[in-house]
């Protein structure tokens, strides 16, 4: 009686998890993109039943727009039109399509993991998946045994920057349609990373420790004109940016009481996650043009104080690694090893730092065991560009690039260049 009891208590405590896991922490009409290819889509071929669903790059179309629509587990795009696994074959390799919307079909029946960005298919142990990990548009995807080491089956959810909700999760304090111009009073928390005369820090909205506020951040930026807090002329005293193939990173010092920073607080993490999901700030979104136009950076992590800041922001199948947020008190030094030389304002190329906290290649380090390791040794730059200062200046609006209208699209080689992604089976 008491092992039947038990086992109630287990499957209901285990469905309990899935209902909770079942849907994003973002709201909304959702992109589903891939860890493999940030700039590839998830993408309804045609609207109608039976059409085949693919991978397409990115481009906003009402075929790329999901919404997650609650405990039922459907997953549905436009004209009423969900995900849906064809003919209910539960089998490694069955493609998927979109049929009408139908509540009760087990075969449209999803769940997302939040911490491990996989739809799975419900109590099926099946997981949408790129197909051999090809890139290419018109890629049909397919359902495959769930693994969440498997880059194919990673999947992220965002926004194109041009059609941004009000606020994106539930519980946000400020908003991410943030307008033009510039108020040192808004509320933003639509940042950007771009270089060392265009980027954004999270700070807090008024003058409080970065620990106590970091749920309600908001962005001060460089550049005016995209309806954020501007960081004051005179706050940066050292910006070192540089760009490898995986990721963007700004490291630099500054007087960040400027930033609303309490002198002498040593500040804190900001970071997609957070302790639930939600991010740090809640419905913190971060944008840039490096890799791509108006691409979303889903996975990043930055620390600020009064005095120092670093910021990374990172794409591809090693996202989560080289923009891992759990060292929260290890600060920037420890996370980040680089240049944060006051008096220095340069942009430059760079070789992919070590993950932090992974030694010998396979050995993790997690935070409060003893001893504490080093920090890795900052990787190599090159190309380095040196410049005046860096202070606020006016955005430089192209058309279809910051939430302007008639979103730039130009050809993205497949990611990472130089080293394949694994296909893991």
């Amino acid at each position: 009686m008491i092992k039947s009891l038990l086992a109630t208590f287990v499957s209901l405590a285990a469905f309990s998890t899935i209902v909770e896991a079942q849907l994003p922490e973002y709201t909304g009409e959702l992109l589903l993109r891939p860890s493999i290819n940030d700039n590839k889509c998830l993408t309804a071929s045609a609207l109608h039943d039976g059409a085949p669903v693919v991978i397409s790059t990115c481009t906003g179309a009402a075929s790329q727009k999901w919404v997650f629509t609650g405990n039922n587990g459907l997953v549905q795009t436009a004209n009423n039109m969900c995900l849906d696994v064809t003919d209910g074959v539960n089998a490694d390799g069955t493609k998927l399509q979109v049929w009408t919307c139908s509540p009760g079909n087990p075969n449209q029946n999803w769940w997302y993991d939040k911490w491990s960005n996989t739809l799975s298919w419900t109590d099926r142990w099946r997981c949408l998946d790129v197909t051999d990990g090809i890139q290419d548009d018109g890629n049909q995807v397919q359902v495959w045994g769930c693994w969440d080491k498997n880059p194919n089956q990673i999947w992220s959810t965002g926004y194109m920057p041009n059609a941004l909700p009000y606020q994106s999760q539930n519980g946000q304090y400020g908003t991410n349609q943030c307008g033009g111009g510039n108020d040192q009073n808004s509320n933003c928390q639509t940042s950007w990373i771009n270089s060392a005369t265009d980027f954004c820090l999270w700070g807090p909205p008024w003058h409080g420790p970065v620990g106590n506020t970091e749920r309600v951040a908001v962005a001060y930026c460089t550049k005016n004109g995209r309806g954020t807090r501007s960081i004051p002329d005179g706050t940066l005293t050292g910006v070192h940016f540089v760009r490898t193939p995986e990721y963007v990173q700004i490291t630099g010092t500054g007087d960040f009481t400027n930033l609303n920073i309490p002198a002498g607080d040593d500040g804190g993490e900001l970071d997609n996650k957070g302790a639930d999901g939600k991010g740090n700030p809640i419905g913190g979104l971060l944008f840039g043009n490096t890799f791509v136009n108006g691409l979303q950076y889903n996975e990043w992590t930055q620390f600020i104080s009064d005095r120092e800041f670093c910021i990374r922001a990172c794409i591809g199948p090693r996202a989560k690694q080289l923009c891992n947020h759990i060292y929260d008190v290890m600060g920037c030094w420890w996370n980040m090893p680089a240049n944060y030389n006051s008096g220095v304002f340069e942009e430059c190329e760079g070789d992919p730092a070590t993950p932090m906290g992974v030694y010998d290649g396979t050995s993790t380090w997690y935070q409060g065991v003893s001893p504490t390791p080093p920090p890795h040794p900052a990787p190599a730059s090159s190309n380095c560009v040196t410049l005046p200062t860096v202070g606020v200046s006016d955005m430089l609006r192209r058309r279809g690039v910051d939430s302007v209208g008639g979103f730039e699209t130009r050809k993205v080689p497949e990611f990472p260049g130089a080293t394949p992604a694994p296909v893991a089976r």
